[in-house]
């Protein structure tokens, strides 16, 4: 091994994400006492010093922010920190450490904000790459992987069903697939829908959006029409979807509300779709389906700014606030009863929600929320 001189004060260090400030001023600095100058620093100590150096760098408070803007902003960015770019030994552990139900059949995690299920272009790390670590966490180096038997968006947070065996997670998708699965979400909407309950029963359809950025979204595709003041029915297409969800307002302001959704049917954005377009309420921070002629940041009225502590500039920082708070399974295997999982709230949908001055119910032994009732989880 090559042994590095500690009288040698200037020379260049390149090491994998180390940025070019951050070299400099490790460079700068002398590696050696004045005890140790006489002891030639091999390649490893002189790694392993730059490593303890850029570690006690990063764990340096930042400067004090005293904008109220720019503390709301790192607040956002700090909630919301995406896990691909970890490693996937630590995604697996931030997975473990969410985890809300484990059986012989079956775990059950807390699904972060920002996380891919699957991988596809530009993701670097996805829930379904550290299943076989996770197992390994969970029982031992002989595990095999866990299975998916679900999914969610990738910007969708709660509840996420794995399981052991391939059979068992076969089972769990039949489950789905016949509309056994309760599911239960929790929004916080832009705006307050009327009627305060009710379904929304209009098929949905995926469509090419013209203009300077063409792009596909999904959209409303409904069997009827109005025509001089008459209802027609219209030719439902052959790429159309049955999409059905039911609503109940929890809490509510003027002009934001959190909603309960359970969608009885499971076609892709669904939720989002039927809030924004069929009840014109849009999911806060659904940057994609609050306008559907443009991609841009989602426009919230002044009051809903002035809460959040945000100008229109800095819509973009916020997540979608959408959480799959419960599902209810049937009995399933060994298991003779149903089981009901609930997911707690991530933090950004919890500030949120006081920022809002909406009130988080209460929840009941069986599960049901409780409107007007402040509590947490």
């Amino acid at each position: 091994m090559v042994a590095l001189s500690c009288h040698a004060r200037r020379f260049w260090v390149w090491g994998s994400g180390l940025r070019v400030g951050n070299v400099l001023s490790l460079a700068s600095k002398p590696f050696c006492t004045a005890a140790a100058a006489s002891r030639p620093l091999d390649a490893q100590q002189l790694a392993e010093r730059l490593r303890t150096q850029k570690q006690e760098q990063k764990t340096k408070k930042g400067p004090v922010l005293t904008n109220p803007v720019q503390r709301r902003v790192q607040e956002l960015v700090r909630f919301t920190q995406q896990l691909q770019r970890v490693h996937p030994n630590v995604l697996a552990k931030a997975l473990r450490r969410g985890i809300v139900h484990q059986d012989q059949d079956l775990v059950v995690i807390n699904k972060p904000y920002g996380l891919p299920v699957h991988g596809g272009p530009g993701v670097q790390l996805c829930i379904s790459d550290v299943l076989p670590i996770l197992a390994k966490m969970l029982h031992g180096h002989k595990a095999e992987p866990l299975h998916l038997c679900h999914r969610l968006d990738k910007e969708t947070t709660g509840v996420m069903v794995l399981a052991w065996e391939k059979e068992v997670a076969h089972q769990v998708q039949e489950l789905f697939r016949t509309r056994q699965v309760t599911k239960k979400y929790w929004a916080v909407t832009a705006r307050v829908p009327v009627p305060a309950a009710g379904a929304v029963d209009i098929p949905i359809i995926e469509k090419e959006v013209p203009g300077q950025q063409q792009h596909h979204k999904m959209t409303l595709s409904p069997s009827y029409r109005m025509d001089n003041g008459k209802m027609v029915k219209v030719r439902t297409s052959r790429n159309a979807h049955m999409a059905v969800t039911q609503y109940r307002v929890l809490s509510s302001t003027a002009s934001s509300a959190l909603l309960e959704l359970q969608p009885v049917t499971g076609v892709k954005h669904q939720l989002r779709v039927h809030l924004s377009f069929g009840l014109d309420c849009p999911i806060l921070g659904d940057h994609k389906y609050s306008d559907w002629n443009r991609l841009a940041p989602q426009k919230l009225s002044a009051g809903t700014l002035k809460r959040l502590g945000l100008p229109q500039s800095k819509a973009r920082h916020i997540p979608l606030h959408l959480h799959a708070r419960q599902l209810v399974l049937p009995a399933l295997g060994s298991r003779e009863e149903e089981l009901s999982l609930v997911c707690r709230l991530p933090r950004y949908f919890v500030r949120s929600l006081s920022h809002l001055g909406l009130e988080m119910p209460s929840w009941n032994p069986d599960g049901e929320a409780r409107a007007g009732h402040l509590g947490t989880q």
